[in-house]
């Protein structure tokens, strides 16, 4: 009977283990990578090791065959299985071994498992051979990128597509013998064989799958040593461009290394920090290791280039770089903390930009970068905390945008505000030392920090990193008999309606006849009392967030605006600004009022930043929040204020900036012709330097302002271009511009077709084409087709894409056809992606602010 006993508890045993590890089995096989999926394995494996040869065809059309050998180490217990991604055709996967040994192949939902039977305790070693997946690979006739960010590394290889499971790579790659290649690693070997070479490199530094990245292709290269030795691929072929660039280039890398070394107390420790400049680049960068990936036209710039447009080159390879310490060293442990390489790689890049730009004003830079962009996602339906959660990797492509990139790096900047530059500072070198060649989350860093600074972090942190939206401040001021400040108080509630309060730093400016009164303001409560100002004579204006450092919308007088334009400090000016666009979008000022003043504005200002927000604005105030009858109004004048502005004696970068206003509003007979002379190079204004693009631009308005040489300027734009890649580029834009209607129509039924989507940078410009305000009346009925299109354009298009393919149709809309468009289509798809719905709140935040602001009018 004990005998029995022992046997039936044994066989239980071993009935609910393997019912177990079943169900477990199943739960973990959920499509796209599941944070249970995602901590079994970080849990069960060790030590991983790819190797991965790709042989590159001639013809694009052509399968690239692929091998990978995979080395991983295992713990010793039962019941273990092998979780691979691979989110491609299960017949791409042509044979598997393990260990020496041949095995079946299982692939369900996007995952490869291995069974335990073939594996064994310590190490193991799994070959694969397999047809590389083409989504990521980005193939292009004569050159091809990998872009493999957030989770688009399983669609290349087999591979444990997580961040905190780092690895070394050892790559070998078969391509046409007149390309070039880059890799995170130094090239160990290259064979010549027949058509083809093989090249052989070293093993890489340890990385996430997401920065393992390569380039191949037909690419010139150029290696300089500023310091440490560098190399760059390129495809520009303008002998000026390479000319006025190329040295800059190299000397903004090695600048941000060694402003960044000093920061951190941490030496660069790559192996080599080599980088490629791509023409049809999705993003502006991506920092993998090794071989950071950039968008061509912002690397190389011409003699015509403005101080803003250096300035962002120098920001954007300042961020790339920034990333080698915050991302690549250190990198999150998943993707719900994506923001914190990313806040980190704009925050230290605006800290870079100080020595190598002395005479930028970088408080009104940062404002400037940062706030507007914020601003438009935080006050939308669409708004999201810092930190999101996310239960799937598959989904990490939604958490990007303006909230992580720009409202992030003004958190972080009232932290250090709070905490004090000194002990900010000293707990982000902790934080590298500590996590090097690691995985680190928010909470970690939090702890690090707290530890600095006698400010409660964790519950400061709750509301800015965790909770969404921002503050409406308002105030209440008063006066005794002497016209003195008897009590001045500002109140903060959520625009929400919540009861988040944003503890926040900020200066109000008392202005004066002859002076300004500045005062500090420590904001801790909904009620905050400004003792500073009790006993100052009553201001004639009072602005607040005169230092640009507050976050939210403030008191704003919207009968007394003229003093803005008098204001002078640029920073005042540019807050004073930003603060009257968000006050009117949320009805306290009209669109006429504020058209009125950032028109005035325009006239006066020379300072090319705050030039281009106050021109920004009042470009998306005339086209969506004016009637067609108050646009018609004010047309003639702003098109005389202009081009009277642009006659003058003004800085290249002050006419620059005025000329891309005119360009993008000179549609009335007067100005369209003024336009075409400048285009045709019949007339010169003094002192505006126009490169290829410009004209370029110029000639795409002028075909959708109807200009009756509209054909004849277009044909000889496209016959005018020396690089291949820019005339491809124009080409395919062609019929996004063609007076055809049905020619108009046909462009927009093709990118049905995901192969016609492939470029997305040069989709979104043709999308902002047939969208265009003029256009609208055509194009309307091609509303819903965007937004039924919106599902698939996430699932195979890059993070970017989904929230850029909103804004350039839908986006651009602002009647009340368009708003009915878009409720019927939420009342139509229920079940529409929680993820998407958010990205269309967000891209029809101004639809939706139209709307109120049109019943207001009424």
């Amino acid at each position: 009977m004990k005998i029995f006993y022992s046997f039936l508890c044994f066989f239980i045993l071993i009935f609910n283990g393997f019912s177990q590890s079943k169900e477990m089995q199943v739960y973990l096989l959920d499509k796209g990578v599941s944070e249970s999926l995602a901590n079994y394995r970080k849990q069960e494996i060790s030590d991983v090791t790819y190797g991965l040869s790709f042989e590159i065809p001639n013809k694009k059309e052509e399968q690239i065959k692929a091998n990978l050998v995979l080395g991983v180490t295992l713990p010793n217990h039962p019941y273990r299985y092998i979780y691979l991604d691979f989110k491609e055709k299960t017949e791409n996967i042509q044979a598997i071994e393990v260990n020496g040994k041949k095995v079946s192949i299982v692939h369900e939902n996007g995952h490869i498992v291995i069974d335990s039977s073939a594996l064994v305790s310590g190490k193991n070693s799994i070959s694969i051979s397999f047809i590389a997946g083409n989504l990521s690979l980005n193939r292009n006739d004569d050159f091809l990128y990998t872009l493999l960010v957030p989770d688009r590394a399983s669609t290349l290889f087999p591979c444990f597509d997580q961040p905190d499971i780092k690895a070394t790579y050892k790559l070998s790659l078969s391509v046409p013998k007149e390309w070039s290649v880059l890799a995170g690693a130094h090239v160990k070997e290259k064979t010549e064989k027949g058509d083809f070479t093989l090249y052989t490199f070293g093993e890489s530094d340890k990385m996430s799958t997401y920065l393992f990245s390569f380039v191949a292709g037909k690419f010139k290269s150029a290696t300089q040593k500023p310091g440490l030795e560098m190399t760059m691929l390129y495809r520009e072929n303008s002998p000026e461009k390479f000319r006025v660039s190329a040295d800059t280039i190299f000397s903004l890398h090695q600048q941000s290394l060694d402003f960044l070394e000093k920061y951190t107390n941490y030496k660069f420790l790559f192996q080599k920090l080599d980088f490629a400049s791509i023409p049809v680049f999705q993003y502006g960068g991506m920092e993998h290791v090794g071989a950071i990936q950039y968008r061509e036209s912002t690397l190389f710039l011409d003699n015509s280039a403005t101080d803003s447009e250096k300035l962002n080159r120098a920001k954007l390879i300042a961020h790339e770089t920034s990333h080698m310490w915050f991302g690549d060293l250190v990198t999150m442990k998943w993707f719900d903390d994506v923001w914190m390489k990313e806040v980190f790689a704009n925050f230290m890049a605006d800290k870079i930009m100080n020595p190598i730009f002395p005479k930028v004003n970088h408080n009104l830079q940062f404002f400037t970068a940062h706030y507007p962009s914020a601003f438009a996602e935080d006050r939308s339906l669409g708004t999201h905390p810092i930190k999101q959660h996310l239960a799937n990797l598959k989904d990490a492509g939604s958490l990007y945008g303006a909230i992580i990139y720009n409202k992030a790096p003004i958190m972080m900047r009232q932290l250090e505000a709070s905490m004090g530059k000194e002990a900010f500072q000293k707990g982000i070198e902790k934080y590298i030392q500590k996590y090097a060649n690691d995985n680190a989350d928010w909470n970690n860093l939090v702890e690090l920090l707290d530890a600095e600074t006698p400010l409660d972090m964790k519950k400061w942190s709750d509301v800015w990193v965790n909770k969404s939206g921002r503050a409406i401040f308002t105030d209440q001021i008063e006066y005794d008999a002497k016209n003195r400040i008897k009590s001045f108080e500002i109140q903060q509630q959520a625009e929400d309606k919540s009861e988040n309060i944003w503890p926040q730093v900020f200066k109000v400016g008392l202005v004066y006849a002859k002076d300004v009164k500045v005062l500090s303001v420590n904001i801790n409560d909904k009620n905050t009392v400004v003792k500073e100002a009790i006993g100052l004579e009553k201001p004639l204006a009072v602005v607040y967030n005169y230092n640009g450092f507050g976050y939210g919308v403030f008191p704003l007088d919207g009968n007394n605006l003229n003093y803005i334009a008098g204001l002078r400090d640029e920073m005042a000016r540019a807050s004073s600004y930003s603060n009257l666009y968000e006050n009117t979008l949320i009805g306290n000022v009209s669109p006429e009022k504020a058209f009125d003043c950032f028109l005035k504005g325009i006239q006066t200002e020379q300072n090319e930043l705050v030039l281009r927000m106050a021109t920004g604005s009042l470009n998306t105030i005339y086209w969506r929040l004016l009637t067609e009858k108050q646009q018609s109004k004010v047309q003639k004048q702003l098109e005389g204020v202009l081009y009277e502005r642009l006659q003058a004696n003004l800085s290249a970068n002050i006419k620059k900036t005025l000329f891309g206003l005119f360009s993008s509003i000179a549609y009335s007979d007067s100005a369209k012709a003024s336009l075409y002379k400048v285009w045709n190079r019949e007339i010169s204004i003094p002192n505006l330097k126009l490169n290829e693009d410009d004209y370029t631009n110029m000639a795409m308005n002028l075909a959708i302002f109807k200009h009756s040489k509209a054909d004849e300027i277009l044909e000889k734009t496209r016959t005018s271009f020396t690089n291949p890649d820019k005339q491809k580029r124009f080409e395919f834009l062609l019929p996004s511009l063609s007076k055809d209607e049905s020619v108009r129509n046909a462009f927009i039924e093709s990118l049905k077709d995901d192969a016609n989507r492939e470029k997305e940078s040069w989709v979104s410009v043709g999308l902002a084409n047939v969208n265009h305000p003029l256009r609208q009346e055509s194009a309307q009925k091609y509303i819903r087709f965007s937004l039924d299109l919106v599902d698939e354009i996430q699932r195979t298009g890059d993070i970017f894409f989904p929230k850029d393919w909103l804004d350039n149709t839908v986006g651009k809309y602002s009647s009340k056809y368009a708003f009915d468009e878009v409720q019927r289509f939420l009342k139509e798809n229920p079940n529409f992606s929680p993820i998407l719905k958010r990205k269309l709140f967000q891209a029809t935040d101004l639809l939706y602010k139209a709307q109120n602001i049109k019943k207001e009018t009424e």
